[in-house]
């Protein structure tokens, strides 16, 4: 929202008075997209494409969003945003192909800290008639790269998440119900527990329940809010720092 300075310009296509080019840090520029009159049928093709309505064989899935990243990054029919829109698209074409690991993984930050190397992949494809072999080895790169990021987080927070729950069984002022809790909030920090789900979840009465919330939220690791007659229980937006500390 309000990334343009004129907000007119937001979700239209550039016009023909509106020269776009792409240039580098030094106003080099590297690429003339095609003139505003061709867009509309561009973007009609480009949407055929996205939608597997052409061409009439196969093309795997992950080859298609590469290409539709380079189709609107060439193309560049906004004013701004062209980046962050065949970025965007490039995610939408692998989630509704399933591929939903792509959630989670961030092709994003890996291109936006390697600026050149983008722009070579882009280059060596432009003046090469358009040879995208050049950006798909690139951008497969860049994919391998994101998942192998992504899997370096998930132990990271695994074994952080196993040594706060194994130092944690040592806390004996935490009872085994407040652990349990806990340790399920570590890893869905979104979650809300009521006194009701507590209770079923744990077979208790609803005093004992009451209670081990509202001790959690006195000791900081729950926050709480009461809609209607419900309170409501979120995980401490910093609970794992607040539990690391505790240790």
């Amino acid at each position: 929202d309000k990334t343009l300075n004129d907000q007119t310009e937001t979700g239209r296509f550039r016009k023909p008075h509106e020269k776009i080019v792409v240039a580098d840090m030094y106003n080099e520029v590297f690429h003339d997209p095609p003139p505003a009159d061709q867009l509309e049928k561009r973007m009609d093709d480009m949407c055929n494409f996205a939608n597997a309505k052409t061409p009439d064989y196969f093309i795997h899935p992950v080859i298609r969003a590469i290409i539709l990243h380079f189709w609107l990054a060439y193309d560049h029919p906004f004013v701004d945003g062209n980046g962050r829109t065949a970025r965007a698209l490039f995610y939408w074409s692998m989630l509704r192909n399933n591929y939903w690991l792509f959630e989670f993984v961030s092709i994003s930050q890996i291109i936006l800290n390697h600026p050149a190397k983008y722009g070579r992949a882009f280059l060596y494809t432009e003046t090469d008639d358009n040879d995208l072999t050049y950006f798909m080895l690139y951008h497969i790169e860049v994919i391998k790269r994101a998942i192998a990021e992504l899997h370096q987080y998930i132990r990271r927070k695994t074994e952080i998440l196993q040594t706060i729950e194994t130092e944690m069984q040592g806390i004996l002022t935490f009872n085994h119900r407040q652990r349990a809790l806990i340790s399920h909030a570590l890893r869905h920090p979104q979650q809300r527990y009521t006194i009701r789900s507590h209770q079923m979840n744990h077979n208790v009465v609803y005093q004992t329940s009451r209670l081990d919330l509202f001790d959690l939220e006195k000791r900081g690791v729950l926050e709480s809010r009461k809609i209607g007659k419900t309170w409501y229980f979120t995980p401490a937006p910093d609970l794992e720092e607040k539990l690391s500390k505790s240790e």
